[in-house]
């Protein structure tokens, strides 16, 4: 009789401008492969190049599908920093849901956050411009649309500057820094 094998879930902080896949194609670009020497995992899930922050990787196919297909609403939270400092109203529209070109979103937590205390520096910086202040909002999505949050967040008129996933359903980043992980109990 076989015994069932666990799954494997690692998390990732990705780092900016890693592609979220173990292979690059075109060739010379960072992977995940770069940072976690785990063989047989994928991501549940993506991160665009310009984004960063918590990945979950796993084996278990159900488990992929569970955190990745919108039909099961898997909270996801994003910590944005939006160039300006969002509105009332603003807020409001995000936690409504905008239209976007691909159709409306479902409507989203947001609120604005201080600059969290665990953030790490980005490499590279920003673009920083005197005139135009910066601020953070903390968003929860339950869909993973492309570039989801840097649109609605331009939606509203608040252009996305830098973008971090703080969570993807029961995990968290934690204190894994860009480029550290860790293995996890599946849930």
């Amino acid at each position: 009789m076989m015994l069932p094998t666990m799954s494997r879930v690692v998390l990732v902080n990705k780092p900016f401008d890693v592609l979220c896949q173990f292979t690059d194609r075109e060739g010379g670009r960072a992977t995940l492969a770069d940072y976690v020497p785990v063989p047989g995992v994928y991501p549940a899930g993506r991160l665009d190049r310009d984004s960063e922050g918590l990945v979950v990787l796993t084996d278990d196919g159900p488990l992929v599908a569970k955190l990745s297909q919108p039909k099961h609403k898997m909270p996801k939270v994003y910590w944005a920093q939006v160039e300006g400092i969002p509105t009332d109203e603003a807020l409001e529209k995000l936690r409504r849901g905008v239209v976007l070109k691909d159709g409306p979103t479902l409507p989203a937590e947001a609120r604005r956050m201080e600059l969290p205390d665990i953030l790490w520096p980005r490499d590279p910086p920003i673009r920083y411009r005197a005139a135009i202040p910066t601020s953070w909002i903390a968003l929860t999505l339950r869909e993973g649309r492309n570039r989801q949050v840097r649109r609605m967040t331009a939606a509203v008129g608040f252009p996305t500057l830098r973008l971090i996933r703080w969570s993807v359903g029961p995990w968290t980043l934690g204190d894994l820094q860009p480029g550290q992980w860790k293995e996890e109990k599946a849930r």
